[in-house]
């Protein structure tokens, strides 16, 4: 079963995102509220993926990507924003996100994106 983080500031698209996921067979190892708060839990817990909102308090998601790939430079994030500027998109993937998911998004692509990891 994978272990996924899901973070972003947004109660309920954690919620969204954790029952779409459990539904599906994956195992939701943590959540989290920002960037800070990801880095960390994903040191302690170590993930099979994470699944990244960008615009978050305290540290936004394209600083915790790049601190998460520091640390681990095989971590497997996905980015899920509503910013699916070209620009933004392409910073991510330029910083190691794996793939790029935009808001709002349907189930089917989702679990499509995070099957082929």
């Amino acid at each position: 079963m994978k272990r996924v983080m899901v973070v972003d500031d947004a109660m309920f698209m954690r919620a969204s995102l954790k029952m779409m996921l459990e539904k599906n067979g994956y195992e939701i190892a943590a959540e989290a509220e920002n960037g800070a708060i990801a880095v960390q839990k994903y040191k302690e817990i170590k993930p099979d993926f994470v699944t990244m909102d960008i615009t978050m308090p305290e540290m936004d998601g394209l600083q915790a990507l790049k601190q998460i790939r520091q640390f681990d430079s095989e971590a497997k994030v996905v980015i899920v924003s509503a910013m699916g500027q070209e620009p933004v998109v392409k910073e991510a993937i330029l910083s190691g996100a794996k793939s790029f998911i935009v808001k709002p998004f349907k189930e089917d692509f989702v679990l499509k994106t995070l099957s082929s990891l």
